[in-house]
């Protein structure tokens, strides 16, 4: 009975597909209508319609094209799956509602083609607000009349435009952002056509005379020291915020496990141990230091005898000598073999705690975030390339491997294991080269992307 019942799981899965991809798909467009929404007022998410950093425009624009992407790669699966399952069936759909047993309980669905229609008409408006950037070789161009200069300004929905007027004349208007073809513009009195992009390749002025005029205007505004002092405010209230919530990153882990170490586990732990007479050494290799520590202590006084450092010294005081210094070690390792096992639930409890602060605070890490696009990304070519060298080099470089040796043997020693030579030579093997293709797919992916020429810097120095 098993197996028809998992053959028709499957079945109904497959015959879902459709279904599930477009409601995918109808999500992340939801998504991207919210953030417009919220952060630029309707309008799409452009740096013209919204007040923000750099570090913020480069999070929206990253969420906006993982969200495109997912569009696509939903849109995609819905027409592959659509082309073997009908999802427009007319046919009214019966959902269960209550036990099998009892077939009066079900719901009728008959607007099922007029759901799916409605989703794709959504999401192929939203797809649409943005594939003009995306597709350069249908750019849409602004009319724009012989004695004006028309800044265009996208639209957010695909409607009519007004048209031109009998004389040939055009009102400046935009194309509609859902036609895909390159309206052109009519001759003037001179034969010739003036015309602009949307991304305002074909300007009738040069950029930066018109970037000139507008911080002329912004200069003579009077509200412009206002602007200024609000954006100052702001920029200032954000690093703040930021530089607060990374103190907090380091010092609440830090305070949580120094605390549960001194006032909750280190007494449990001692009380512990004391009742069961725990042993002195937690691993072999701790014995293996505590006997090698006495014998250099007792060879160390057995030469000082015979150099004539100290004065001769009978056998049996030397014996009595190594006694008292054995119960020091005993001390001294019992107390080690009490921290170590006081340090593995202490630093859980302050692991708990970090990952409880990154749970709480999204909004800390989304303005940690961008104070540390602003630092990174407001650092020269060079500086950068340095940067990217010094922590390839730290972490993957050619000496690296004694450092991570170093760490590994520290940690073992902090949690009371034995340092296995194996598992560190492994770790060594492996870890560094995974974290190198990671750097070197981040340097391909998004740095050279984003800085070009902090990446051909990167190779000048790096060679």
């Amino acid at each position: 009975m098993a197996i028809p019942s998992l053959l028709q799981k499957a079945q109904q899965w497959f015959f879902k597909t459709p279904e599930r991809a477009l409601d995918q798909a109808y999500e992340a467009a939801k998504m991207i209508e919210a953030i417009e929404n919220e952060h630029f007022n309707g309008n799409p998410i452009a740096a013209a319609y919204g007040n923000y950093g750099k570090s913020s425009m480069a999070y929206f624009q990253g969420e906006l094209k993982k969200y495109l992407n997912l569009i696509e790669l939903r849109m995609t699966e819905f027409r592959a799956s659509s082309a073997v399952v009908r999802v427009s069936d007319p046919k009214i759909m019966e959902i269960q509602v209550g036990d099998r047993d009892e077939p009066n309980l079900t719901l009728n669905v008959i607007d099922k083609p007029a759901i799916f229609f409605r989703k794709l008409q959504f999401v192929d408006e939203v797809r649409s607000r943005y594939s003009r950037a995306e597709s350069s070789p249908q750019p849409t161009v602004v009319m724009v009349p012989e004695n004006a200069t028309a800044r265009p300004r996208p639209a957010k929905s695909a409607a009519a435009l007004p048209a031109q007027s009998q004389n040939g004349s055009t009102n400046g208007a935009i194309a509609p952002l859902s036609q895909p073809s390159v309206k052109a513009t009519p001759a003037n009195q001179n034969g010739q056509t003036k015309s602009a992009g949307l991304s305002g390749s074909a300007n009738v002025l040069p950029r930066s005379i018109l970037r000139t005029v507008d911080r002329i205007r912004q200069d003579l505004d009077p509200n412009a020291e206002e602007e200024v002092v609000k954006e100052f405010r702001s920029s200032r209230g954000r690093t703040t915020t930021a530089i607060k919530f990374l103190l907090l990153l380091i010092i609440v882990p830090l305070l949580t496990q120094q605390f549960a170490k001194n006032y909750v586990v280190g007494p449990i732990v001692d009380y512990t141990r004391a009742q069961q007479e725990a042993g002195i050494f937690l691993n072999l290799e701790m014995e293996e230091e505590a006997l090698h520590e006495l014998q250099q202590y007792e060879e160390r006084l057995r030469f000082e005898v015979l150099i004539g450092k100290v004065e001769p010294i009978r056998e049996a005081e030397i014996e009595e000598r190594v006694v008292e210094k054995a119960t020091e070690i005993e001390e001294a390792y019992r107390r080690r073999s009490a921290d170590s096992v006081k340090n593995v639930f202490s630093d859980m409890l302050a692991v708990g705690a970090f990952v409880l602060l990154l749970v709480n605070q999204k909004s800390g890490i989304l303005t940690l975030k961008s104070f540390m696009d602003e630092i990174v990304y407001g650092l020269s070519d060079s500086a950068k390339a340095f940067i990217i060298i010094l922590f390839t080099d730290m972490f993957v470089g050619f000496h690296s491997p004694h450092g991570w040796e170093v760490l590994l043997e520290g940690l073992s020693r902090h949690l009371g294991f034995p340092a296995n030579r194996e598992f560190i030579f492994l770790f060594i093997a492996t870890f560094p080269v995974i974290l190198d293709t990671v750097f070197k797919y981040w340097i391909f992916r998004y740095l050279n992307r984003i800085s070009p020429s902090a990446v051909a810097t990167y190779k000048n120095m790096n060679e």
